[in-house]
């Protein structure tokens, strides 16, 4: 019988744990500046943490790994991967009612890893079958689970209550964490790590020079993503406004009557 992997235990402890912090952060929600963010110190010092391993470790390395590996690779890594995804969006979009993206996310699945070689090439968008991206707390968000207090997770970054336990599912389900031996298992989450790092190195140098607070960037930039996305980048106005059925097409308003010709 497979075990769940230490990593995967150590990522579900993790978020447990900042459930447990949030709900305990209640009393101290007073004189905060972000009502969203009563953690806000903590949360800094461990943005502080990623921040300055990122800077040292992890961008270095996806440097070195956009140096050496030449592109035509680097892009069958980072397909190979995006197929796992695109296989767990389809879930997703399942659980959330929208069932013509999970059918066409079924279809990108079979097509790229077939005729694309286990998504390292990508025929199904040339085919019309766009590429979404859902994990759980997205789909925690479209049946209506607030966000909750926003945390910044050692290692993972931004996030929030409901995402943290997203975070969890996503970690539960995906099939890397299963595989063994343990050296091929770590390997392959070692690429994957380093591949998607190289692929946001342009958006690092970009926050480097517009950001006077990244913490307040970062953080306020989180949660505007994530509401777009939970609304398929139609959210209503009113901010954390979620009554609404996010797959829902917006009803057009019913014409008046034509105006008099007195």
């Amino acid at each position: 019988m497979n075990a769940i992997p230490s990593g995967y235990r150590a990522a579900s402890a993790l978020a447990k744990a900042t459930l447990v912090l949030g709900l305990f952060s209640g009393c101290a929600t007073s004189n905060i500046a972000d009502p969203r963010d009563p953690l806000e110190g903590l949360n800094r010092a461990t943005f502080q943490f990623n921040d300055t391993l990122d800077r040292y470790a992890l961008a270095p390395v996806a440097h070195g790994y956009v140096n050496v590996v030449p592109e035509p690779i680097r892009s069958c890594i980072g397909g190979v991967f995006g197929n796992f995804s695109d296989a767990w969006t389809a879930v997703n979009n399942a659980l959330e009612g929208n069932l013509h993206d999970a059918g066409s996310d079924v279809n990108r699945v079979a097509v790229n890893s077939t005729i694309g070689i286990l998504g390292c090439f990508d025929p199904a968008s040339g085919m019309g079958l766009d590429k979404h991206r859902k994990d759980f707390g997205i789909t925690l968000g479209t049946w209506g689970v607030s966000p909750g207090y926003y945390v910044v997770l050692p290692l993972f970054g931004p996030s929030d209550l409901r995402d943290t336990v997203g975070l969890v599912v996503d970690f539960e389900t995906d099939p890397v964490g299963y595989l063994y031996p343990v050296w091929q298992r770590n390997t392959i989450s070692g690429v994957r790590i380093v591949d998607q790092r190289s692929q946001l190195l342009d958006a690092s140098n970009l926050l480097e020079g517009a950001a006077l607070d990244k913490y307040l960037f970062v953080r306020d930039g989180y949660f505007t993503r994530r509401r777009s996305q939970i609304y398929n980048g139609n959210p209503p106005d009113e901010a954390g406004d979620i009554s609404v059925n996010p797959l829902q097409t917006p009803e057009k308003p019913t014409p008046g009557p034509p105006p008099s010709r007195n």
